[in-house]
């Protein structure tokens, strides 16, 4: 009886893997942007419950296996590649980030896997191939979008701007906005930058109060934008400031307290 029954136990489990569809999820479970990462696994669990208590896809259920890449590219390559190579998932979610989106694309296009980013507005992300997908905006609609709201809807003709300059979402922003907002009759006075990590930004914002900014573009993550905006207050530059879609996050007012009041992003 024994061959029978080791040979049925192996059949059986053999049944029961091809019997699910295995996708594969990075993002910043953990570090600087944990809540874009958090937010997304969320989503992605509701529909799946949801999706496999109906049924699944073609009888077959969803299993969804999750990588954090800790808010660091580096980390995003080896969660997909893990994923992809090890998990044997048939499609990736992720990431939220163009930079990390950016670092796991081609170990997807090289595999031929799809991947499709949530949110990942830099436009080269899905030029690095043609399984690679997005289901957002891209930046150059982004940046002309508050362009547009800060020259038309506030009126306000010089603006300054303070970007990541080892962000791709904050550099590609940065530019875009700067494009759109000189084509329609604005000023830039000032140009910026820090770092993902920073803590101190009072010299660069002092330079910038000299210049007599109407406002502050600020293209980053809500982490630094919110330190950001309370340092600014320290120094009385008390002027609006503008971002995109990396604002958005429920920790971005714990950080500024009341120094984003009168501020405003897209999204």
């Amino acid at each position: 009886f024994a061959i029978p029954l080791v040979l049925a136990l192996a059949v059986n489990g053999c049944a029961k893997r091809v019997a699910e569809i295995k996708i594969g999820e990075y993002g910043s479970l953990t570090g600087s942007t944990a809540t874009f990462g958090i937010s997304s696994k969320n989503g992605i669990e509701l529909y799946m419950d949801n999706l496999n208590a109906a049924g699944g896809i073609g009888g077959m259920q969803v299993r969804v296996i999750v990588e954090d890449d800790q808010s660091k590219p580096e980390e995003a390559a080896t969660a997909v590649n893990k994923l992809v190579a090890q998990d044997g998932v048939v499609a990736v979610l992720g990431e939220v980030a163009s930079s990390r989106s950016m670092a796991a694309a081609p170990i997807c296009q090289s595999a031929g896997v799809p991947m499709i980013s949530p949110s990942s507005t830099n436009p080269k992300v899905t030029e690095l191939g043609d399984y690679i997908f997005r289901v957002c905006y891209i930046d150059p609609f982004q940046g002309e979008v508050i362009a547009k709201f800060a020259k038309n809807t506030l009126k306000l003709s010089r603006g300054a701007i303070f970007r990541d300059n080892k962000n791709d979402y904050s550099v590609g922003l940065a530019n875009y906005f700067s494009a759109s907002f000189q084509k329609l009759g604005g000023t830039i006075v000032g140009d910026e930058s820090y770092s993902e990590g920073d803590q101190d930004f009072k010299a660069q914002l002092t330079n910038l109060k000299a210049k007599k900014p109407a406002f502050i573009f600020i293209p980053g993550y809500y982490t630094e934008v919110g330190l950001i905006a309370r340092q600014a207050k320290e120094l009385g530059l008390n002027v609006p400031m503008l971002g995109g879609d990396g604002w958005v996050s429920d920790r971005l007012l714990e950080i500024a307290q009341d120094a984003l009041n009168g501020s405003y992003f897209v999204n």
